[in-house]
């Protein structure tokens, strides 16, 4: 090999070990930074003000605010959905006579989906199961579920969060029965000899279950803030109805459906609550059946109705 070829292959070998590695697509230093959430100095539930200077408070409410964060694409989705619920849920709420911040406690219970169904068999916007469901009031078998009624369901969350408040002696001690039952919250209240959820020793979804709630309520107060970009017309709007009451039996939903001008599909999805493709109704009892008006069936890009409390 003759000199010149020598040295430049040995420059050449010089420069490729000292090389930085080649990547494919983006430059290696444009990461997006992955930000730790600031933490508020206080959030208030239902009329208590939790301050967090504490390092176990502070510490159980950082865990939550990050995995609300970071979890993207369910944190988005439950924001979208909320705007199309969350008026009826406060305004019933509002009737009930419960504390309006209990509607994020129905946002961590099902992510703010009407047809949530868990492994343990909890069904609907407020993750009742069927036995506590029953004891509520509700109506559950094959042909129809009032776990998945969202004006029925949230009627019973408030009868139930009434009897919790009257036996436990406060709203997050309410919150903490919703998770773990009354009877378990009690017995730890006594048991250690304070009436403060916040600072019972408990199982771990129950002791995160409340931080968990004060995290979605300190979030959906400045989206923006915390990284998540949503315009309006982005979210899910609100759906109008008309209400049809009936007392008889429905032998085929579907075709009554298409009598009433909307697809079986969009008569299902207006009421979760129906089961099947029949309606039994042996006793006469009267249900109420939402037809969505087919003006609000369509997107409409004027629409600006923003019902996340960021917006209030």
């Amino acid at each position: 090999m003759k000199p010149r070829v020598i040295i430049i292959f040995l420059l050449f070998s010089l420069v490729s070990c000292n090389a930085k590695p080649q990547y494919i697509g983006s430059a290696a230093n444009a990461h997006v930074p992955i930000v730790a959430p600031d933490l508020p100095e206080s959030v208030t539930f239902a009329g208590q003000t939790v301050l967090f200077d504490r390092y176990d408070l502070r510490e159980r409410l950082d865990r939550e605010l990050i995995n609300f964060c970071y979890m993207h694409s369910n944190s988005i989705l439950i924001m979208k959905r909320a705007n199309r619920y969350l008026p009826e849920i406060e305004r019933i709420l509002r009737e009930e006579g419960i504390p309006d911040d209990f509607k994020y406690l129905m946002i961590i219970e099902s992510n703010a989906n009407p047809l949530a169904f868990s492994g343990a068999g909890a069904a609907g916007l407020w993750q009742f199961m069927e036995a506590t469901a029953r004891e509520y009031g509700l109506e559950v078998n094959s042909f129809v579920d009032e776990r998945y009624s969202i004006d029925k369901a949230t009627r019973a969350a408030c009868r139930y969060l009434r009897a919790a408040y009257e036996r436990c002696g406060s709203w997050f001690a309410a919150a903490a029965c919703y998770n773990a039952g009354q009877n378990a919250i009690a017995k730890q209240q006594q048991n250690q000899y304070s009436d403060n959820a916040l600072d019972l020793y408990l199982n771990s979804e129950t002791s995160r279950y409340m931080f968990r709630i004060m995290a979605v309520k300190t979030i959906m107060a400045d989206p923006a803030y915390y990284g998540f970009r949503i315009r309006i017309d982005q979210l899910y709007p609100p759906l109008d109805y008309t209400v049809r009451i009936v007392s008889s039996a429905i032998p085929d939903i579907a075709l009554w459906a298409k009598a009433e001008g909307v697809t079986y599909a969009q008569l299902r999805d207006a009421n979760p609550w129906i089961r099947g493709n029949e309606l039994p109704n042996k006793s006469g009892r009267k249900y109420e059946i939402r037809i969505p008006l087919q003006e609000s069936i369509h997107y409409d890009p004027l629409d600006t109705r923003c019902n996340l409390p960021s917006c209030h």
